[in-house]
């Protein structure tokens, strides 16, 4: 059973930085896109970014390019998402999730498994 810990969320000023964690168990996740979503209290969830088995490509919401950096270690088996200049629109819980196919793909049906999420507020 494949089990993704996200951890890092937590209330941080506008302009300042966080760093989301997602940590997998039961499955090495070396061989499988992975991404980020995110879900605002009455919104749908998101991708925020995508990230190829290799890390050689990336795919990031407009919303957030030049800002958020997705990377990964796949000998620690850990996801990360580096967050800049958050903005109170970032506010939202954060979920990462794997990839069922190897092409990088933007809507959460793609997506097999799926951490429980963190929270991250975005204070003005």
């Amino acid at each position: 059973q494949v089990q993704l810990v996200e951890s890092g969320g937590g209330l941080v000023q506008a302009g300042g930085s966080l760093r989301l964690s997602c940590a997998a168990s039961g499955s090495v996740i070396g061989s499988y896109v992975m991404g980020w979503f995110r879900q605002a209290p009455g919104k749908e969830r998101d991708l925020v970014a995508a990230i190829s088995w290799s890390g050689g490509s990336t795919h990031y919401a407009d919303s957030v390019k030049g800002r958020f950096t997705i990377s990964r270690d796949n000998a620690k088996n850990t996801l990360y998402l580096q967050m800049n200049s958050l903005k109170p629109e970032d506010t939202a819980v954060y979920y990462c999730a794997r990839r069922i196919g190897s092409l990088i793909a933007t809507t959460g049906s793609a997506y097999d498994y799926w951490g429980q999420g963190t929270q991250v507020t975005v204070s003005s």
